[in-house]
């Protein structure tokens, strides 16, 4: 035996191969199989160059690829871990040889059918480096800190002054976080720990993880894997011990402004010793289709390269202040250690006890998280993971002035640990043990819930956890309704409300709808129709919020790049911070109450003709329109809801984000594991395994983790 592709009834992969290599080969020709024009798309936007096939639509992305000089880093960060790590080198290479062999052989990828985008476009795979895994990686999480909700905060403090920024802190519009939430054997059924949760990320067809099964004489895992990147990062389970991550909200990412001026020679930065340094420039040039191509300039300074603005400003050759023009450089760890920590993916896989997994998490960089992990002879495990800068306090809120001494990186944070509290452990991007190492957070109704729930049974077994990811209680409803509770009824004239509170009365049907939503149970339940009424209540309040004269110079965005821009929309950022607008002793003198009896009224006038899920229907990100739109769920669920289906309240109820995969980790019996996406197993449009999952990640179910060999359908020898 060399290799053996096994399927299940999922048709999710099961893998087993003589040795760590060549299961890395493996695991990289059937990821080409199930996901070709996945890998393709992610290969180009490591490298910046999607719109070449894409379009202009992916030009606002290319830019960033280049100016942030992703690919550059990814070899960089490879050249390093051939040099301190060559076995994980190595093992990286072997993935991507069974890449390059997988999209090499139309039988496995069937360019001309079962891939059917590829044609759509005029395109054929191209051949991957042995960096490209890093590039993917480093691609898909060079936003996930949000460094881009520095320029949203700079802008606030600008226009409304720096005791502003607290009140628009929220996990903004494009972050990512997760529920999760470990179980110790005192409070199970079966004596042994249980590790469950679902990560949240935008939605993507196909989906942002793979289920997978990696077997060979040193160990046996099963998990999630992210497709591009060999063996399994965040989530895994080794029949012995089992992990998973949420997003630990730290800041690690800094942006300083740097003054550029050009020389004969090239470019020059201004240093915080005064003196002017010779930055790094040269010019790129991005193909785009049906259009011309491109020219972006890339420099990089001492700080790191320049993503917004140049020598002569930002964008549109203005500036963030006035003069002189300023450009911003980021500065992240990977860029500035050479290292994306794949040193842990082979510790990972080959950990038998939580105190394996400990050290693996020892040598994790990015993205930092905070890690869950229990084994089978009663430890458990839960810690930050990964590289946090030590530097000034200013360095987090915004951007920093480059030329002023004070905001260099001094060394790095040591990653903070924590125990459990009644045998359970709960993190839901909550101000946890993370919360010294970063500025915003979610708010704590995800934690508190899961919590409440936790305490309600002494005794918890695997089959009780699918009930907690589903749960729909919006704590966060509280100060809208708190709000409505104020505001008068219809002046008690014919009994349709209770004339309390100061102010103009309410219409007879806008008290009726009042008095509705002050009986409603706050459950964000697909089948609602009272949760449907909030909903637009909310939304137009968001609305009449934003759009009130005071912040109306938020309504304009300083001049960066497009790639910004949802993270400087003012609708979104106050429809995730209304409950601390709401909240605030005043409002630059809104009249919060004025604004959410107009709210009333207008719903009331209009109110929404059926459910909340009627609105609320899964909205996936796909690199390529579909040609035949499909049907998606309506689904139960809100931003602040354990089951965290985000819509963004005034702009959409649509959800772009929500739980990527759900997961139980049984530690008594692996096979008792669990596991869902929100599609399939396969990424080729037309498969019977392309969305044969999503009625079950619609309604709470998930598939049964299959460990046993005679149970699934053996594909092929490799």
């Amino acid at each position: 035996m060399a290799g053996e592709i096994f399927r299940d009834a999922w048709g999710i992969p099961h893998l087993r191969a003589d040795d760590v290599r060549q299961l890395a080969r493996l695991q990289g020709r059937v990821t080409a199989r199930d996901r070709a024009w996945q890998l393709e798309v992610e290969r180009h936007r490591a490298q910046g160059t999607s719109a070449s096939f894409l379009g202009p639509e992916a030009l606002p992305w290319d830019r960033l690829a280049r100016r942030a000089r992703l690919a550059d880093t990814a070899r960089r960060c490879f050249t390093a871990l051939e040099r301190q790590d060559p076995e994980t080198a190595d093992w990286v290479r072997a993935y991507v040889d069974g890449v390059n062999e997988g999209l090499a052989a139309p039988e496995d990828t069937g360019r001309d059918g079962a891939a059917p985008e590829f044609a759509r476009v005029g395109l054929a795979p191209g051949r991957w480096e042995p960096w490209t895994p890093l590039g993917i990686w480093l691609a898909t999480h060079i936003l996930f800190a949000g460094f881009p909700a520095k320029l949203w905060r700079a802008h606030v403090a600008e226009h409304l002054g720096p005791d502003a920024v607290g009140l628009f802190a929220a996990d903004g519009p494009g972050t990512s976080g997760s529920n999760g939430w470990l179980v110790s054997g005192d409070r199970t059924v079966t004596g042994q720990a249980v590790i469950a949760g679902d990560p949240h990320r935008f939605i993507e067809d196909p989906g942002v993880y793979q289920q997978i099964h990696l077997s060979c004489p040193e160990f046996d895992v099963v998990g999630l894997a992210v497709p591009g990147v060999p063996g399994i990062a965040h989530f895994g389970h080794t029949g012995t011990v089992a992990w998973a991550i949420t997003n630990a909200m730290a800041d690690y990412q800094d942006l300083y402004r740097e003054r550029l001026r050009r020389t004969g020679a090239g470019v020059e930065a201004l240093g915080p010793d005064g003196a002017w340094h010779r930055a790094v420039r040269h010019t790129e040039s991005v193909e785009v289709a049906g259009g011309e191509p491109v020219t972006v300039e890339v420099i990089e300074t001492d700080r790191g390269p320049v993503v917004i603005g140049g020598p002569e400003g930002l964008e549109d050759g203005g500036t963030a202040s006035g003069t002189p023009p300023v450009a911003l450089a980021l500065r992240h760890p990977p860029r500035v250690t050479g290292d994306l920590g794949f040193s842990a993916l082979l510790p990972l896989l080959r950990a038998r006890r939580v105190a394996d997994v400990d050290r693996a998490a020892d040598r994790w960089a990015e993205p930092v998280n905070v890690l869950q992990a229990a084994d089978t002879e009663g430890g458990t495990l839960h810690r930050v993971a990964g590289r946090v800068p030590v530097r000034a306090a200013a360095n987090r809120l915004g951007p920093v002035p480059a030329w002023e001494p004070g905001y260099a990186w001094q060394g790095w944070h040591e990653p903070p640990r924590a125990g459990l509290t009644d045998g359970v452990a709960v993190m839901a991007n909550q101000r946890g043990p993370s919360a010294p190492l970063g500025v915003e957070f979610a708010p704590p109704h995800r934690a508190d819930r899961i919590t409440a729930l936790l305490a309600g049974r002494r005794q918890w077994s695997a089959d009780g956890m699918p009930a907690i990811h589903m749960d729909t209680h919006l704590a966060s409803a509280a100060p809208v309704l708190d709000l409505l509770a104020t505001l008068p009824g219809d002046g008690d004239g014919d009994g349709d409300g209770d004339g309390d509170g100061p102010g103009e009365p309410l219409s007879a049907p806008a008290a009726a709808l009042r008095d509705r939503l002050l009986r409603w149970d706050r459950r964000m339940d697909a089948d609602s129709a009272d949760a449907a009424a909030f909903a637009a209540v909310r939304g137009a309040l968001v609305r009449r919020l934003a759009a009130a004269p005071a912040f109306a110079p938020l309504t304009t965005p300083p001049a960066y790049p497009e790639v910004y821009l949802p993270w400087l929309a003012l609708v979104p950022r106050v429809g995730h911070a209304l409950e601390h607008l709401l909240a605030a002793d005043d409002l630059f003198g809104i009249d919060r109450p004025a604004a959410a009896r107009a709210a009333l009224e207008e719903v009331a006038a209009r109110p929404p003709a059926g459910t909340w899920g009627d609105t609320h229907r899964l909205a996936p990100w796909r690199a390529l329109p579909p040609e035949q739109p499909a049907d998606e769920p309506g689904l139960s669920g809100d931003h602040d809801c354990v089951l965290c289906t985000s819509p963004v309240p005034g702009l959409t109820d649509l959800a772009a984000r929500g739980p990527a995969a759900r997961y139980i980790w049984d530690l008594a019996r692996r096979e008792d594991s669990r596991w869902v996406v929100p599609l399939g197993a396969s990424g080729v449009p037309g498969s019977p395994h392309h969305r044969d999952q999503q009625p079950l990640w619609a309604a709470g179910d998930l598939v049964p983790v299959v460990t046993d060999w005679a149970r699934m359908h053996k594909e092929t020898d490799v």
